[in-house]
C-alpha cells in the first residue's frame, strides 16, 4: 500500500468531504455525490480518480451505474503504522477530555 497516495488523496478538503458523504451512506453513484458541493460533474470525477487511485474508494459497476464505496484500509493503516505505535492511549484520553470541556455547562 502506498501511503504516500493516501496522504496526497487526504490531503484535500473535497476528497475528504466526499469521504465523510460515503461514510454516511455508502454505494452511492457520482450523481448523487455531486449533490450540494456546488461543483462540476467532471471536477468530483477527478476527485474520486484521486481517491479510487489511493485505495481509498472502491466502485462496483450495476448496470450503467457506477457505485462508489469506502474503503477504511488505508485509513486504518495510517493510524496504526502513526498514531496506535505512539500515541493512541494519550491522545485518547486528550479527546475524551476536549469532549467534556466543550460541552454546554446549561445542557443536561
Amino acid at each position: 500500500m502506498d501511503l504516500d497516495e493516501v496522504f496526497k488523496a487526504l490531503a484535500d478538503p473535497t476528497r475528504r468531504a466526499l469521504l465523510d458523504r460515503l461514510h454516511a451512506r455508502n454505494g452511492q453513484t457520482l450523481g448523487e455525490l455531486c449533490e450540494g458541493l456546488g461543483m462540476s460533474r467532471q471536477a468530483v470525477t477527478k476527485h474520486l480518480g484521486i481517491l479510487e487511485a489511493a485505495n481509498l474508494v472502491a466502485v462496483l459497476r450495476r448496470g450503467r451505474e457506477k457505485l462508489h464505496y469506502l474503503n477504511p484500509v488505508p485509513i486504518h493503516a495510517i493510524s496504526q503504522r502513526w498514531i496506535s505505535k505512539y500515541e493512541h492511549g494519550r491522545l485518547q484520553a486528550l479527546a475524551e477530555l476536549k469532549k467534556r470541556l466543550e460541552e454546554d455547562p446549561d445542557g443536561p
